[in-house]
């Protein structure tokens, strides 16, 4: 298991939790990461952030310390 922050381009992974129970972790997961889900790592800003990912049938970028407090698995 690792969190999204230490994903690579072209990496697809599997939701497991999404961490803490700060505003940042709650609108994740209204914004439909949870756990269970297929998250696929569309590209990347050229200073290494934000990430964008796909999820759900559309796109969302992410600053890295968001994506650190979901926790995944390699799809």
């Amino acid at each position: 298991m690792s969190d999204l922050s230490q994903a690579k381009v072209g990496d697809t992974f599997t939701v497991q939790n999404v961490t803490g129970d700060d505003a940042v972790s709650v609108r994740l997961m209204e914004m439909g990461i949870t756990p269970g889900i297929e998250v696929s790592v569309i590209g990347c800003a050229p200073l290494g952030d934000p990430i964008e990912i796909e999820i759900r049938g559309y796109r969302l970028s992410l600053r890295r310390t968001e994506a650190a407090c979901v926790v995944c698995d390699p799809a």
